[in-house]
């Protein structure tokens, strides 16, 4: 082969169609520039975990019972996708287009779905059960996401902010909330909270979880934090 020969074989061949470039990657192509185990196997599986344990109550007595997320909860959880979005923490084009095969576009479903489940059963896990309490902290998340939405943060700086709020609202149900109406408590803490639920005429109405469920709540938590942090995002966005 002459030298001339083998500068043209050596050319690179000009693509007029993208699915011409996607055809030429072949199978390495990994789905909406993803790998193809956390699309279809690790965020489902992560996801799905996280809706499970969320729904979980162990109550001081040691009953069990599967709680679903309320219709707020899933209110919160798809203001929570459309906060997601806007800060370019999630990308729903590079899970379903119609660039991608059925398969592909069915397993990105799987994955939005799974994520607006798993969301609204931490808003769910972290509400409190009943009472004032429970409207105070429905309010304020409600209030939150409507603000970040109107804000449009970045990824970093949204994630940081879901860290610190549910950080916080972990700590006022599962160690505040669970100190305060602890059978063995001393007598400071039950004055104290008589004094609140004089305060607000009985409506406190908070019925406290088991300490089996903290923990479980502890481990949901860090999940979902590992789940949106493994989300396709949008390119450009920090």
């Amino acid at each position: 082969m002459s030298e001339l020969e083998r500068a043209d074989a050596s050319r690179p061949v000009p693509v007029d169609h993208p699915h011409q470039a996607l055809a030429q990657t072949g199978p390495a192509r990994s789905w909406a520039g993803m790998p193809v185990a956390r699309e279809a196997v690790t965020l489902p599986l992560l996801l799905l975990t996280i809706a499970g344990l969320g729904g979980v109550r162990v109550a001081p007595s040691g009953t069990l019972a599967l709680v679903p997320p309320s219709l707020m909860a899933l209110l919160l959880a798809t203001l929570l996708l459309a906060a997601l979005v806007r800060s370019g923490t999630l990308a729903p084009g590079r899970l379903v287009n119609d660039r991608r095969v059925a398969l592909e576009n069915s397993s990105g479903a799987v994955v939005l779905v799974a994520l607006l489940a798993a969301a609204a059963q931490v808003f769910s896990l972290l509400t409190p059960s009943g009472g004032l309490l429970s409207f105070v902290v429905t309010v304020f998340f409600l209030l939150l996401l409507w603000n970040t939405l109107a804000v449009e943060p970045d990824r970093r700086q949204l994630l940081r902010s879901l860290l610190v709020v549910f950080g916080g609202t972990f700590v006022l149900k599962f160690i505040v909330l669970a100190s305060l109406y602890d059978p063995a408590s001393g007598l400071l803490k039950r004055v104290v909270l008589t004094l609140l639920e004089g305060a607000t005429l009985g409506t406190m109405g908070v019925v406290p979880d088991g300490t089996v469920t903290g923990y479980l709540a502890f481990l949901t938590l860090g999940m979902f934090f590992v789940a949106l942090v493994l989300l396709p995002g949008r390119a450009g966005r920090t």
